[in-house]
């Protein structure tokens, strides 16, 4: 006889619930209980009053659960989903852990980076004074258009604030603290959180185990989702 296990889903920055819908319908069929999370600022929940670090999505995702009731559950996170999954797992008892293209790790940025990070705090500071605030602020916006990520530029103030507050943050700390059983599954094409992420978690994480797909980018899950599918029910079945 299967057993049932209570699953969360919890997906990455820029999506919501329902990227999982797939994956959902799949472990709905095998019996499992499932919830999949909109995080403030993504889906149905409104953004936060103001920007959020990772502390306050850990917060939050505490009393999401407590709210329903769900204890212990099992975890699966993605990128951004799996940040929050590495920080309430470090500190909350849960069954398992499934981190899919997690973020979590502060890449090394060359020194080129800060320049430009340098310049344009000073740009939005000088601007004003020099050019008037309404040429200022076009120019600012060009500037970040130019230089932004894609999220980052699709993101409200709020949330440009949350996204900038959330990737500097260094979460290796809490690796070490996670007990429960933890799969990592991985794209071997992934460029936004690369399998070098995943093996420094593999190292820091006291039970894990890593799976890498072949060709698959920072969406591994959908990019094989019959191949995921098969990984995560033989991990929870072990």
């Amino acid at each position: 006889m299967k057993s049932s296990h209570n699953i969360v889903l919890m997906h990455g920055w820029g999506c919501d619930r329902s990227i999982w819908n797939g994956l959902r319908t799949h472990l709905e069929g095998a019996g499992h209980s499932v919830t999949a999370v909109d995080f403030p600022g993504f889906g149905a929940t409104p953004e936060p009053a103001e920007p959020w670090g990772m502390e306050d999505y850990a917060q939050w995702f505490e009393r999401f659960l407590n709210e329903r009731g769900i204890v212990q559950p099992i975890l699966v996170g993605h990128s951004f989903g799996g940040r929050v999954a590495i920080v309430h797992a470090s500190r909350n008892p849960v069954s398992k852990v499934v981190l899919v293209d997690a973020a979590g790790v502060k890449p090394r940025r060359p020194v080129s980076y800060y320049l430009k990070v340098w310049s344009f705090k000073a740009l939005k500071r000088l601007a004003p004074l020099l050019l008037g605030r309404k040429k200022a602020d076009a120019l600012i916006e060009r500037r970040r258009a130019a230089a932004g990520s894609a999220d980052y530029n699709a993101a409200s103030p709020v949330m440009r604030g949350t996204l900038t507050r959330v990737v500097n943050e260094d979460l290796r700390r809490h690796m070490p603290s996670i007990k429960a059983p933890t799969l990592l599954i991985w794209g071997e094409n992934d460029t936004a959180t690369p399998v070098a992420d995943a093996r420094k978690m593999e190292r820091l994480i006291p039970d894990a185990g890593l799976v890498v797909f072949d060709g698959a980018s920072h969406y591994s899950f959908l990019d094989r989702p019959a191949q995921f599918a098969a990984v995560l029910d033989s991990f929870l079945a072990s």
